[in-house]
């Protein structure tokens, strides 16, 4: 078998959409590396790799656009990549969009099977292509931490009675992540809930928080009852998954005025009624929920 044969049955492998399919073309020692993998991978780590993409897009394809010895035992290769987000990425919901990223290999071969093969592609253009966003920014300066954050509306426009805050240390990037999975999980319940007006979550290394907004200081305990957030505090509660937390429920003490501004003359409009007209004559804007 060629060099060129080699490399083209590993990408038929990929293109069989079968993980031990591909590791069978590589070396018993062979490895894989592009811009995801955080190094050389190979054996089972390369499987459960290539299983996470084909989960996500299992219509995932690799066009052949050019291939070519690159040397006595290297094979350079360009690619098209195409596939459509139907299945969850990363624990996210499918956005059911298309993605077409091109991208280049190359391989180092021996006695017929891939010693070697260093893909590289842009690691940003999957995310953009299916609606995500990318954000960069440090994990810390000084006093400073920094993270993502999550925010969902039920739509109601009424100021919360009462928030419930609950804060997690979870005890490493693994149970973090089985603890962001619960958060989504449980919000999608709590949007079910009678009181529940909306929630803001936020994750900063390892400290996890929830802020949800209610009707009144009784609702939030339908959370401690029932749905994804009674299993999850369970794992806080045995140790499996934080090593601190806590609970809590805050009622309001003072809501100032809500402010509205007018789109044509730039005044803040004081308590505005739903579909009420500004000082100048302007109609105002629809008013957006407290939380």
């Amino acid at each position: 078998m060629s060099n060129i044969d080699a490399a083209k049955a590993y990408i038929a492998a990929w293109n069989a959409r079968d993980p031990d399919a591909v590791v069978a073309t590589l070396t018993s020692e062979g490895t894989y590396e592009d811009p995801g993998t955080g190094g050389p991978i190979g054996g089972d780590a390369l499987k459960g790799y290539i299983g996470g993409l084909l989960a996500a897009f299992p219509d995932l394809s690799f066009e052949l656009a050019s291939i070519a010895d690159a040397g006595p035992s290297t094979v350079a290769f360009q690619w098209i990549m195409r596939g459509t987000n139907s299945g969850s990425l990363n624990g996210l919901p499918p956005t059911n969009k298309p993605i077409e990223v091109p991208g280049a290999d190359f391989c180092e071969v021996e006695n017929g099977k891939l010693k070697s093969v260093r893909g590289y592609f842009d690691g940003g253009a999957v995310p953009r292509q299916i609606g995500l966003d990318i954000v960069v920014q440090p994990s810390e300066i000084g006093p400073f931490r920094f993270g993502t954050s999550v925010a969902v509306q039920t739509g109601k426009m009424q100021a919360p009675e009462a928030f419930s805050i609950t804060s997690l240390e979870a005890l490493n990037d693994e149970t973090a992540e089985i603890v962001r999975e619960g958060s989504r999980a449980a919000l999608v319940d709590m949007m079910g809930m009678d009181g529940f007006i909306g929630a803001t979550t936020a994750k900063v290394g390892l400290r996890m928080v929830t802020i949800s907004a209610w009707d009144d200081a009784d609702a939030p305990r339908q959370v401690m009852r029932e749905g994804a957030h009674a299993e999850a505090m369970k794992g806080m509660l045995d140790g499996s998954l934080a090593k601190a937390g806590f609970t809590s429920v805050y009622v309001k003490a003072r809501v100032n005025p809500y402010l509205l501004r007018c789109e044509a003359c730039g005044k803040m409009r004081r308590e505005p009624a739903p579909g009420a007209d500004c000082d100048c004559g302007a109609k105002l804007p629809d008013r957006l929920p407290y939380w």
